[in-house]
């Protein structure tokens, strides 16, 4: 059976080996569950599954594998009455039968059941009328309605929820689907270092009890380090013109990385960069910062980010005087190669699907002056850009 499940998820590009196999199988040996395929679910996950970003691959996998399971499909034939009767009986209670009565009583509840099943010609989820899962209706499971009859439903699932692996409420982390501050945070986290510097500031538990059962239980205190996030992020956006259309996710990459990293400092471009870059896009005029200046006041440990769709003209970038906002005396690339001397740590987001890059000379140009380290604007993007920068 688990050769089978490990087969499913590798079918689903879940990445997981025999070794967390032989992990999963030896938990299930200690009885740490039984015979409750909810907790196996879960189980599973935290041992098969090491990255978030799985886990709807997993969910689609699961429930592939699974399928059919906790359900009674009641619509390709219909269930004899006597059996639906002797079953329903069983599960009422003296209290859920009195409040049968209001429907009047068994036999009308059953007469409306048949009537719902021969109208209905397909499974249903949720509403009020048709038998189906997590609705109102009196008829279905995983739902609720004071006088009903569960169907399907092997016990009581008020205040708990439908099962998780049908509803995929993890699909937002899937590495192809569309960006959010979530899924981006989630792909950032990856850049995170910590480094244990400043003033001895925390009560190093462990070594204090340890020092002084040494010391005969005189007490003994050792301090140590906080810890800080030791990453320094410096990010460039482009903006204006060809990059319009990605605002949205130019402004949930933005937030999320505000929130991951302490030290991070930020500044806007439009197209290629020049001698001048500035950090409000309202007084991108009057109140700007030169490349030099950069390159003097952030030390060469920052990892460096470019944010932009590198869609312009291949002479905006070669050339003197090539920008089309001002003139620049020496090409875009001139600055590009100041800036990839000085940081050693440098990528380069294309918010622009990676099939269209050969499209355009430009984007070539930008990707061999940042030695070939563009990636795509996605979360497995990401995850690569931050590889590439650790």
């Amino acid at each position: 059976m688990f050769i089978d499940f490990f087969l499913a998820l590798k079918k689903h590009k879940v990445p997981c080996s025999l070794r967390e196999l032989l992990d999963l199988i030896a938990v299930l040996k200690k009885g740490v569950i039984f015979a409750n395929v909810d907790d196996f679910y879960n189980l599973a996950k935290i041992v098969m599954v090491k990255d978030e970003i799985h886990y709807d691959k997993y969910d689609r996998a699961f429930a592939e594998y699974f399928q059919g399971i906790e359900q009674i499909d009641i619509f390709d034939k219909l269930l004899p009455e006597d059996w639906l009767r002797k079953e329903f009986e069983k599960h009422l209670s003296d209290e859920e039968k009195e409040k049968l009565k209001s429907l009047g009583g068994l036999d009308q509840l059953m007469k409306a059941l048949k009537e719902r099943l021969e109208e209905q010609k397909k499974r249903h989820a949720g509403g009020s009328k048709w038998v189906g899962t997590g609705g109102t209706s009196p008829f279905g499971a995983y739902g609720y309605n004071p006088e009903g009859i569960r169907v399907g439903q092997d016990k009581n699932r008020n205040n708990s929820a439908v099962k998780v692996w049908d509803k995929r409420e993890f699909k937002n982390f899937d590495q192809d689907r569309e960006l959010g501050s979530r899924n981006i945070k989630l792909a950032l986290k990856k850049l995170r270092k910590f480094a244990r510097t400043g003033a001895s500031e925390k009560l190093d538990i462990n070594t204090t009890i340890h020092a002084t059962a040494k010391n005969g239980g005189m007490l003994d205190v050792h301090m140590e380090p906080i810890r800080h996030n030791a990453v320094k992020v410096l990010m460039f956006f482009d903006i204006g013109g060809s990059m319009d259309e990605y605002i949205k996710t130019c402004e949930e990459l933005f937030s999320a990385a505000h929130s991951e990293f302490k030290h991070l400092e930020f500044f806007y471009f439009h197209n290629c960069v020049y001698e001048k870059v500035w950090r409000d896009n309202q007084r991108r005029r009057s109140e700007t910062v030169d490349i030099e200046e950069i390159i003097r006041t952030f030390g060469s440990d920052y990892k460096v980010i470019f944010v932009g769709d590198a869609t312009m003209g291949p002479y905006e970038i070669t050339y003197p005087g090539g920008s089309v906002e001002h003139w620049n005396e020496k090409p875009g690339a001139d600055h590009m190669n100041r800036l990839t001397s000085h940081f050693s740590k440098i990528a380069w987001l294309n918010p622009q699907p990676e099939a269209q890059w050969s499209y355009y000379h430009s984007i070539g140009l930008i990707n061999e002056l940042i030695d070939n380290k563009m990636f795509p604007l996605t979360v497995d993007g990401i995850g690569r850009a931050i590889k590439a920068i650790s």
